[in-house]
């Protein structure tokens, strides 16, 4: 979960550069309840990881690094 668009697309580049995923991660915007205006949302750097090779950690200490956070559905 990122706090705009830019830092979320920067972030998904990233992502797959430090990781070597195979996948894209998807971008989703997610509107804080009961806000219309596009600067009250928040965005979702989407990927999946059935294998479970990705570190929790590792991708927590990354969220961090673009004042976001990670969390599992």
């Amino acid at each position: 979960m990122l706090p705009d668009r830019d830092a979320a697309e920067e972030a998904a580049e990233a992502l797959g550069e430090r990781f070597a995923i195979d996948e894209q991660p998807r971008l989703v915007r997610d509107a804080l309840a009961g806000e219309d205006d596009a600067e009250d949302a928040q965005w979702l750097v989407v990927l999946r990881d059935e294998a479970g090779r990705l570190d929790p950690g590792e991708l927590d200490e990354f969220a961090g690094e673009w004042d976001g956070w990670r969390e599992e559905p």
